[in-house]
């Protein structure tokens, strides 16, 4: 076989490799060899080799049936949030935020129709769903996600939106076209607002950080609580703590211009 030949096929099977690791989710944690096949659109001969070697190397365990991920998978992610420099000046930045509106505050990156949250400091429990560096969301359905598609290409905005609009709540938001005024208003406004969309009694509010050429490289959220019997409006609510969070998306911002 020639180094090149050598090359594709490593590179391929790594491909594959973490293409069966990113099968695994929350509604898929434990499944068979023919659910894993079907998945990830490979032969079962292929994918049962690749979950052998997997298992092998500690990432996945099997009882015989079912594999899982082990938390040896974490260190993949933990390598890269060591190695990256933006949740490292995103974390004080977060810290400093939180302690100053008294609610939790977190930053994500887009990562295909999905948010993936990089950094986070919450003050209480206002969620039943528990969120964690690593955590994804359907971008659709959160402040920060519509903050990150709000400046995306058009084509991006309308991949992600042919997947389909679902409102977890069955508040909000709920189709494509009030979707894509919706991200044409953030984007005139600077920030996104969610009402309740993604868990009742949740609001939020997010504002992107911009890098080079108006690009956004991660997006900072505040999320609170809805008060019972409460009159404020989710605009009034966002309004609050805006000024901080434009604050300290500036200083990510600074933070990044000066580190390179």
């Amino acid at each position: 076989m020639s180094e090149q030949a050598a090359t594709t096929t490593s590179v391929q099977s790594l491909a594959r490799g973490l293409q069966v690791i990113s099968s695994f989710d929350a509604e898929h944690p434990s499944m068979t060899l023919s659910e894993v096949a079907v998945l990830t659109g490979l032969s079962r001969a292929t994918a049962r080799r690749f979950l052998l070697t997997l298992q092998d190397l500690g990432y996945v365990r099997s009882d015989g049936k079912y594999f899982e991920l082990t938390s040896k998978v974490l260190q993949l992610g933990y390598a890269y949030l060591s190695s990256a420099t933006l949740p490292q000046l995103i974390e004080p930045v977060l810290e400093e935020l939180s302690a100053k509106v008294h609610e939790s505050a977190s930053a994500s990156v887009l990562d295909g129709s999905d948010i993936v949250y990089i950094a986070r400091v919450h003050t209480r429990s206002i969620m039943r769903v528990g969120i964690s560096v690593g955590t994804r969301f359907p971008a659709v359905n959160t402040s920060m996600g519509r903050v990150h598609l709000a400046y995306q290409p058009a084509q991006v905005q309308q991949s992600v939106l042919t997947a389909g609009i679902h409102s977890v709540t069955g508040l909000g938001i709920d189709n494509r076209e009030e979707m894509l005024q919706e991200l044409e208003k953030i984007r005139t406004q600077g920030f996104a607002v969610v009402d309740q969309e993604l868990e009742i009694g949740l609001r939020s509010v997010a504002v992107p950080v911009f890098g080079s050429e108006h690009t956004v490289l991660a997006a900072l959220n505040v999320s609170m609580s809805v008060r019972p019997n409460t009159t404020e409006t989710a605009e009034q609510s966002a309004q609050k703590f805006l000024p901080e969070l434009l604050n300290a998306a500036q200083q990510v911002r600074e933070a990044l211009a000066a580190s390179r």
